[in-house]
């Protein structure tokens, strides 16, 4: 697992600090909250991992924190407290000038943040003007040492390609480097990998630690690929039905996890030497609750191999859970057992 970088102090005040975030959409059968009461801290020059299954609220969150909920949606209360401001009451124009200087973010699709009318060069001088107030000239320069950095080959001539002429790969390379245009201090990564095959996916991950280390950005990698979150980050928060059930840092987590979501998600994980000797994966059976059906207790309940009564009335609050680590779960200790479940490979 990766460690966590010199510069991060496990005292230092948080960089980022999300206190009982919630956003909701209304529908014609009420307000489906999407995000519930999250909270979440980012420290100066860390990688966190955001994790969890498609729909669990991972995009919204990183939407909310820049204020790009899309529209009926909202943010619904909480504090997203950013170098010591609240970005939720930040005026319009001060949000603004916010993003892609303070905090920029990475999508999922590059295709659909990327203009197809524009060259890459124009868009990467666009941001270069706006953000960070140079001239064309100046901005023209800055984009190929840009492009450079993120390990686009002829960079002077992709500056003239448009999106359609470059890979996947190399789309995404030019989404970073847009990003890393106003230098920010956090960067939150939106699935960034989630479209490209596993060597490309290797070199945009070593990339975004590279740029950690030599510049002290904090990243939030959201991903729904345990192994990507192994693989980079530091601290992982791991979500469920809009709430975040886990907060570890990864060795533990994947090592002795807390809650049995995660217990079931790492089940899921396939792994050739187990697959030899126990057949078909261990899927988590159902699917996961309508939001808007949610009544209280645990929303895992319905799928959770370790169900009980009093999961129906459970409060979901996170609780500590040992060094650095909480869970929603106040069953973890007694149903996991020693090291989160794990069952050896007889017993399976």
């Amino acid at each position: 697992m990766p460690s966590t970088s010199p510069g991060v102090a496990a005292v230092a005040q948080p960089l980022l600090d999300v206190r009982d975030l919630t956003v909701g959409f209304p529908t014609m059968r009420g307000v489906a909250r999407v995000v519930e009461r999250l909270s979440l801290q980012v420290r100066e020059g860390e990688i966190v991992g955001l994790v969890g299954e498609s729909g669990s609220g991972k995009s919204v969150t990183c939407r909310a924190l820049l204020g790009l909920v899309p529209e009926p949606g909202a943010v619904m209360g909480g504090e997203v407290v950013f170098a010591g401001r609240d970005l939720l009451a930040l005026e319009a124009a001060e949000l603004r000038a916010l993003r892609g200087t303070e905090i920029a973010m990475v999508f999922q699709d590059p295709m659909s943040s990327l203009n197809p009318v524009l060259t890459i060069g124009r868009q990467l001088t666009e941001t270069l003007t706006l953000r960070a107030g140079l001239t064309q000239r100046a901005a023209e320069v800055r984009g190929v040492e840009l492009l450079d950095r993120v390990g686009i080959p002829a960079a002077d001539r992709r500056m003239r390609a448009y999106a359609h002429e470059l890979s996947g790969g190399m789309r995404q390379r030019v989404m970073i480097a847009l990003a890393l245009a106003g230098e920010p201090r956090l960067l939150l990564a939106d699935e960034a990998t989630t479209a490209l095959d596993v060597t490309i996916q290797d070199q945009i991950l070593f990339l975004l630690r590279e740029i950690r280390d030599q510049t002290g950005m904090a990243i939030v990698l959201v991903s729904h690929d345990m192994g990507v979150i192994a693989q980079t980050c530091e601290r992982v928060a791991v979500m469920y039905a809009g709430r975040v059930v886990e907060v570890a840092p990864a060795g533990d987590l994947f090592a002795d996890p807390r809650h049995p979501y995660t217990r079931a998600l790492l089940d899921a994980i396939p792994r050739i030497d187990d697959l030899r000797e126990r057949g078909a994966l261990e899927a988590i059976p159902g699917q996961p609750p309508d939001v808007r059906e949610l009544s209280g207790g645990c929303p895992f309940q319905g799928r959770c191999r370790f169900v009980r009564d009093a999961c129906e009335s459970v409060p979901m609050t996170l609780e500590p859970a040992g060094p650095q680590r909480s869970t929603a779960c106040p069953f973890a200790a007694e149903a996991l057992g020693p090291q989160g479940g794990r069952m050896s490979r007889e017993a399976r």
